[in-house]
């Protein structure tokens, strides 16, 4: 009788066999293409990791070795020695958020007036602003430093902070959040008697907070990092960002110990992890509603 109802069951289709044997040769190779890439992106910052807890002469040894065997925590001692940490971090984190605020604020009004609002122009006055991202930075430095020098902002803040302010990308990304946003929901306050600047504060800045939130991990990312513009508008010690104090470390003619070095750079990394530990959950979810049409 066993045997008779094991002759019953149907046959599983083969179309569905191979159906499963492809979903699962993707599915790994997926599964690889990311572990290599995870790979790729960790290791330079374990390296660094390794180095900054090595005494210089084990930095070169041959063949290279990933863990220390007697881990050096004295480098990070030094990093505080031989350069003012705190205040190059200070300074970094008052140019950096001052930039993210500011972005935060004219992209969200730009994306607003360009996805919402309709104007004579508006079409091509976005075309223009998307085209400037094609425009490399060192093009329009010498235009920049020669502005900022007549406006007396050289060797100050102001002179990091202001020309950043106005985003191309932050303007792209908004508008395509806020276009993605139901008509209803400003049909509704419209017939309520909302005004164009209450239902951009009250109903569509509310709704497109994932987009803001990955405006502000990207642009913070971004402007913790940034090495050029310090580079040419920054000149008093005083007044340097955390990755052009970081330069001093190397010494004269590079004679600095590149274990200090990678310590200070393993310690600028942390303002960035927290940021990015703190609005991941949003990251995530502004990626994920940032691929579905309105």
């Amino acid at each position: 009788m066993k045997s008779q109802n094991v002759l019953e069951l149907p046959a599983r289709p083969f179309s569905r066999v191979v159906q499963r044997v492809q979903y699962r040769f993707w599915f790994w190779l997926g599964m690889l293409l990311v572990t290599i890439m995870a790979i790729i992106t960790v290791a330079p910052v374990i390296w660094a990791l390794s180095t900054s807890l090595r005494t210089p002469g084990q930095s070169f040894t041959l063949p290279p070795k990933w863990l220390p065997l007697d881990p050096d925590f004295k480098n990070y001692a030094d990093v505080f020695v031989k350069i003012p940490l705190a205040t190059y971090l200070m300074n970094s984190a008052v140019i950096t958020v001052s930039i993210v605020l500011g972005q935060l604020v004219t992209a969200s009004l730009a994306g607003y007036a360009f996805g919402r609002l309709k104007f004579p122009g508006r079409n091509m006055i976005f075309s223009l602003i998307m085209a400037t991202m094609m425009i490399p930075l060192q093009a329009t430095i010498i235009p920049v430093f020669v502005l900022i020098s007549r406006l007396n902002l050289a060797d100050t803040h102001a002179s990091l902070i202001i020309p950043a302010w106005a985003t191309a990308f932050g303007t792209f990304l908004m508008r395509q959040y806020f276009m993605q946003i139901p008509n209803e929901f400003e049909e509704a306050a419209v017939i309520d008697g909302a005004t164009n600047v209450q239902v951009f504060s009250k109903i569509y800045l509310p709704l497109a907070a994932p987009g803001l939130a990955i405006l502000a991990v990207l642009s913070f990312n971004t402007h913790w990092n940034e090495f050029f513009r310090p580079l040419i508008f920054l000149t008093t010690n005083d007044n340097f960002t955390l990755p052009l104090g970081l330069v001093t470390l190397f010494g004269y003619l590079g004679t600095g110990s590149v274990s200090v070095v990678m310590a200070g750079v393993i310690l600028s990394l942390i303002p960035v992890l927290l940021v990015y530990i703190v609005g991941q959950r949003y990251l995530i979810e502004g990626i994920a509603m940032g691929g579905v049409k309105g």
